[in-house]
């Protein structure tokens, strides 16, 4: 799954499809689904308890799709399609598919991977 924790996505289908970044929560990547700031939110009904005396409905985001989102691209201000590849020193890193920008690395160099120049 390409997205994680803390990235900026914008989401494109669903009653939350909007153009404004948002941040993600949290990744579920067994279920390839994620967390979402402000979106798919339902009321969860509490009744009255030692702990909570008042009661009454407690608002929270649930999980969505990975596949109803987009990655947010800062240079370019809207959502992108993300690829993976390999650096010269075998660091693997999420790059946008239309600019060729990096969004960042994921995981630690795989001496494997890296090209030698000899």
């Amino acid at each position: 799954m390409y997205i994680r924790k803390d990235d900026l996505v914008v989401v494109i289908t669903g009653d939350d499809k909007g153009s404004e970044p948002r941040k993600v929560l949290r990744a579920i990547p067994e279920k390839n689904k994620i967390v979402v700031e402000g979106v798919n939110r339902v009321y969860k009904h509490l009744k009255p308890s030692a702990k909570n005396q008042q009661g009454g409905r407690l608002s929270k985001e649930m999980p969505i799709d990975a596949s109803n989102v987009m990655l947010y691209s800062p240079t370019l201000k809207r959502g992108v399609r993300v690829g993976f590849r390999f650096t010269a020193s075998g660091q693997k890193e999420r790059y946008c598919k239309l600019s060729g920008e990096s969004l960042g690395f994921v995981g630690p160099p795989k001496p494997s991977r890296a090209t030698s120049k000899a």
